[in-house]
């Protein structure tokens, strides 16, 4: 038996070292991002570090141009990416989800720095967009170099995106589930393997390189009351109901700004502009809106103060995001359902005094909760939170919370964060449509009948004028009779036998065909085409006597297994088998 775990560039073991290769480059590719932002901070500000902080220290000027300029550089970088090329799978994750694992270059590069542009100016979106992007265009063009097949290059390219995620949040675990979830759309471990060995490379990459930290550390966090339970189950259900209209507003805004007919460079540049507006007052919604969830953790905020927080925030992340921006929204979305968390507790603690206490427990289900509805990967929500806090107190309640939050929000809202979701599921709905099927679906009428008053001369007329093995026999009720087999005319004409006075019914069969019906599945037709010589088998009712309803072609059912197994390649393309290639 050949052994699976030989040395191939396209291998088990091997792909498993270039998975661990994709993680260290994943992890190098974060480090460098940050830098990058730290470095065109200090352009325009002369200082760096938090976003928040270096717009609060700018002339109020400064925060209502900088995003604009910031969004100007973006649309142009974006501009210059489409002409470097023009593939429709731009993204990462179409390029895994549905395309062939091979990433522009030029383009990568182009979008990721346009990306760059927009975090480091002040906008309202995620830093790990760009790094998850970078970190794949890494581990496709390895990949490449390496010359593996099309499956291993896409599963090569998630492995560098679950490095991405993990080092930009320090969540190997979640990093992994997000790639599988949501990219590949499946969680066998012949792939989520190697996501795995990624996620854990680019993580000991961030410690080793002291670049790793909790991100939300909760050390005073006590063990959940049970109380808790019931209210985090509705705030589950209004962390749906929010995530969906946030959808919704996204999708709005970005089809109003699509309506002014603005080149992409100043449509990001109004975006950023009006975005300024908002800093003017509010520096505190620049950027990810980190620092924010972590004062919101530790620090006593009023209900007003944190209302206010919860619209403008909306608003900026709808603003820039709306307006073409490229990145990550993950930050701005634990940053929202952080703030409705922790509204949600503030107001329960004034009806039920016993839950006083315990914002910070509410505010980090909140976060969960929203970010499984909007990025419809409740299990990725609920490793994120754990590994970004370390609080195993808090998995209980978030698990009920992410549940209930993506079935409300799937149920609904009309949009996805991400497309590749809508593929996954119209992929897998296909296959059960297919599954399903019943022959009445594949019906085609017949057209070759003939009564059973008819004389044989019109049968036989009928079998010149059609290349056919037999005749459907029908009476006047078109009820089904039987069949004529065009060999058993020919056996009357050689054998001399006087026809001319015969009808069709006196020459008809019962068993030269067995009939179909309507309710049969797909597979118990094929079992008797596999049992008739022919191209079509009538398919008549249940009811007595039976009606013939149709035909049924043999090449119709072979299509439609065609589709389902398409289907089901489509879904399993990059399952890395330990036998492939014996």
């Amino acid at each position: 038996m050949p052994n699976p775990f030989r040395w191939r560039a396209d291998g088990v073991a091997a792909m498993l070292c270039w998975a661990a290769l994709a993680g260290l480059g994943g992890a190098l590719i974060t480090i460098a991002f940050h830098a990058g932002i730290h470095a065109i901070q200090r352009l325009f500000a002369a200082q760096s570090g938090q976003i928040t902080q270096v717009m609060g220290g700018l002339d109020w000027s400064l925060r209502l141009l900088v995003p604009a300029l910031g969004g100007l550089c973006a649309g142009g970088l974006l501009v210059a990416a489409r002409r470097v090329s023009r593939d429709k799978h731009s993204s990462y994750m179409e390029s895994v989800a549905i395309g062939d694992g091979r990433m522009s270059l030029g383009q990568g590069l182009l979008r990721s720095l346009s990306s760059l542009c927009t975090v480091a100016s002040g906008g309202s979106i995620g830093r790990e967009g760009a790094m998850v992007h970078l970190a794949a265009l890494w581990s496709s063009g390895v990949g490449r170099v390496l010359r593996v097949d099309t499956a291993h290059l896409r599963l090569l390219a998630a492995c560098g995106a679950a490095a991405g995620v993990s080092a930009a949040y320090g969540a190997p675990l979640a990093g992994a589930v997000f790639v599988g979830e949501i990219i590949l759309g499946a969680m066998s471990f012949q792939n989520f393997g190697p996501l795995l060995v990624a996620s854990a490379v680019a993580s000991l990459v961030m410690h080793w390189t002291g670049h790793y930290a909790v991100r939300y550390p909760m050390p005073d966090l006590q063990v959940m009351p049970i109380e808790l339970l019931l209210p985090c189950l509705a705030l589950g259900v209004l962390a749906g109901v929010g995530a969906a209209q946030f959808l919704r507003t996204i999708h709005a805004v970005r089809t109003l700004f699509a309506r002014t007919r603005l080149g992409l460079p100043w449509r990001l540049a109004l975006g950023g502009l009006l975005l300024g507006a908002v800093l003017t007052r509010l520096p505190d919604m620049a950027g990810n809106g980190n620092r924010v969830v972590l004062s919101l953790l530790h620090d006593d905020w009023a209900w007003q103060i944190v209302l206010l927080m919860l619209l403008c925030k909306v608003l900026a992340t709808a603003l820039t995001v709306g307006s073409g921006a490229v990145g990550g929204v993950f930050t701005p979305l634990l940053f929202v359902g952080g703030a409705l968390g922790m509204l949600f507790g503030q107001v329960l603690a004034e009806a039920w005094p016993v839950l006083a206490g315990q914002g910070a427990v509410f505010a980090l289900v909140g976060m969960g909760a929203f970010l499984a509805a909007a990025t419809s990967a409740p299990f990725m929500a609920i490793l994120m939170i754990f590994e970004m806090t370390l609080s195993y107190q808090v998995v209980l309640p978030l698990v009920l919370a992410c549940v209930v939050a993506y079935f409300v929000s799937r149920g609904l809202a009309q949009a996805v964060m991400y497309e590749v979701t809508l593929h996954h599921e119209d992929s897998q709905a296909l296959r059960q449509r297919l599954r399903q099927a019943r022959l009445d679906s594949l019906l085609r009428p017949a057209e070759t009948v003939v009564p059973t008053t008819a004389p044989v001369r019109r049968a036989q007329e009928m079998f010149l004028d059609y290349p056919v093995k037999y005749l459907c026999v029908v009476d006047q009720e078109s009820h089904w009779q039987g069949v004529i087999a065009q060999q058993d005319l020919t056996r009357m004409m050689l054998g001399e036998v006087d026809v001319a006075a015969k009808t069709c019914g006196d020459v008809l069969r019962l068993d030269f065909v067995k009939p179909l019906y309507p309710d049969l599945s797909l597979d118990e037709a094929q079992a008797q085409f596999s049992a008739f010589q022919g191209e079509r088998l009538p398919v008549i009712s249940r009811d007595r006597p039976a009606r013939l309803l149709g035909v049924v072609y043999k090449s119709d059912l072979l299509e439609r297994y065609s589709q389902l197994k398409r289907a089901v390649d489509n879904e399993d393309a990059f399952v890395l088998s330990p036998r492939r290639g014996r």
